[in-house]
């Protein structure tokens, strides 16, 4: 109930409100790390990150390997980041893609995407970062609808597309269109990974996680955790995803629940529920 209570007051904040919190929280932190050399490489310092939870870095590898190990990935592969934010994805895929393989990751935060540029981009001239202005209520306060955007990329572009923690904070219209976009610019059998809150049968029954993360407000094909805040976090029905997959011609290839709901870590690949699908040959 705590945890409920203090997310409730988080999502009452604006979205400027939230980053300057953090960074009042973390600069202190930061400046420790700086001093003891404990911050190196290319990771950002805390007081900048705005995605995610629990260590930054360790958690970019994490899904790295899950990427290869259970969806396919190759070092050979044109990667498309969407929603790469601050170099979560981007900095263990510098290790692992190829010279000639091309990264492309795009980000409605400003912020995370001229970090990227600065200290990624300007070391490895295949990997780059593109600022989209979206609009996003747990983010920011104006931009373009989501649902309207066309990924600045030609058709079969990309061997691999990862969406990670992205579905989580966007409304159906906005899925629909992510969906069409994503298989335009898979080449035929290209792998797309992508995680979200799935509502089944088994939290139907109960009405509710165990793991404080609960969506009380039903609009039908999803639920929100926060009505006044609707990209808070956005749990969708498993048939309606099932069914976005079928109706954009992809194939599901496998799927894989998420310690959210209150099971052990140990069971589960990640936080959030993971679907994993592919565009057919044909």
């Amino acid at each position: 109930m705590k945890q409920q209570f203090l997310r409730r007051i988080y999502y009452r904040l604006t979205p400027q409100m939230r980053l300057l919190i953090r960074r009042i929280v973390y600069t202190p932190i930061d400046l420790y790390d700086q001093i003891k050399g404990k911050r190196k490489g290319m990771v950002p310092p805390r007081s900048m990150i705005f995605t995610g939870s629990g260590d930054f870095v360790k958690q970019g590898k994490k899904l790295v390997q899950l990427f290869e190990s259970f969806a396919g990935l190759q070092p050979s592969d044109n990667f498309l980041d969407v929603g790469s934010g601050i170099g979560r994805l981007a900095i263990p895929l510098t290790n692992y893609l190829s010279s000639e393989s091309i990264y492309h990751g795009f980000d409605a935060m400003e912020i995370g995407v001229e970090w990227c540029q600065k200290n990624i981009s300007s070391r490895f001239s295949n990997f780059h970062f593109q600022y989209i202005p979206l609009e996003n209520d747990l983010y920011r306060e104006d931009g373009m609808d989501a649902g309207e955007l066309i990924f600045p990329f030609e058709d079969s572009s990309f061997d691999f597309v990862a969406v990670i923690s992205v579905f989580t904070h966007m409304l159906p219209h906005e899925v629909v269109n992510y969906f069409g976009e994503i298989r335009r610019v898979l080449t035929p059998g290209g792998t797309c990974f992508a995680t979200f809150f799935i509502w089944d049968d088994d939290l139907q029954r109960i009405g509710q996680s165990s793991n404080n993360f609960t969506f009380p407000f039903d609009y039908g094909d999803y639920l929100l955790m926060d009505k006044k805040v609707k990209r808070a976090n956005v749990a969708f029905r498993e048939q309606y995803l099932k069914d976005q997959i079928i109706r954009h011609g992809l194939n599901l290839e496998a799927s894989f629940l998420g310690y959210w709901r209150g099971s052990e870590m140990g069971d589960s690949k990640d936080f959030q529920d993971i679907l994993i699908f592919r565009r057919p040959f044909h």
